[in-house]
């Protein structure tokens, strides 16, 4: 009977992200500004390849969906810093992964400000029926602010958050497999 497994051979054995980093030739790394700070333009040295996660993949009868995988590696550090992985659609760009994968700082700052001005951490019970209630009118209300500074504010519109196309049989990471 045939295996039903994936197994690992020489020619499928998974790779660290620095160990494939320094395989990349050169003309793999660009440098990409992101965006404009106050100290200046905010920009690094990025690779980005289509690779297929490993993780688990033993216990997989089949080998994961192709993703992004970004890597940030300045010319000064003496190793990567960073890597992303990424399920937007093989047309993406470099550009394009580097702005979503930056967009953490802008997370982050939502998140201190629906603890700090909207009380997110300020729940004291004890049932995840009660923290979901509050959390509910929390993100609502801050769905009003944002709602709010938007009518007043109008941003420019970002090019690169346009819709996914998403590809035939995709699973998103941590789905349950088809039966």
């Amino acid at each position: 009977r045939p295996p039903t497994l994936m197994r690992r051979t020489r020619r499928h054995r998974p790779l660290r992200v620095s160990a494939l980093a320094q395989q990349l030739p050169a003309s793999a790394w660009r440098t990409v500004t992101w965006r404009h700070g106050t100290r200046g333009a905010m920009r690094s040295r990025f690779a980005a390849v289509r690779v297929r996660p490993a993780h688990g993949d033993e216990s997989r009868s089949i080998p994961r969906s192709e993703e992004w995988l970004l890597i940030e590696w300045p010319r000064t550090e003496p190793a990567p810093i960073k890597c992303w992985l990424s399920t937007l659609p093989p047309t993406a760009t470099r550009a394009e992964l580097v702005q979503l994968a930056m967009l953490r700082w802008r997370i982050e700052r939502d998140y201190q400000e629906l603890k700090d001005e909207l009380g997110l951490d300020h729940f004291e019970g004890r049932g995840w029926r009660g923290f979901h209630h509050h959390a509910s009118l929390c993100i609502a209300a801050y769905a009003f602010l944002a709602a709010e500074r938007l009518a007043h504010f109008p941003p420019e519109p970002l090019a690169f958050l346009r819709p996914a196309r998403l590809p035939k049989r995709f699973t998103p990471r941590g789905a349950p497999r088809a039966s």
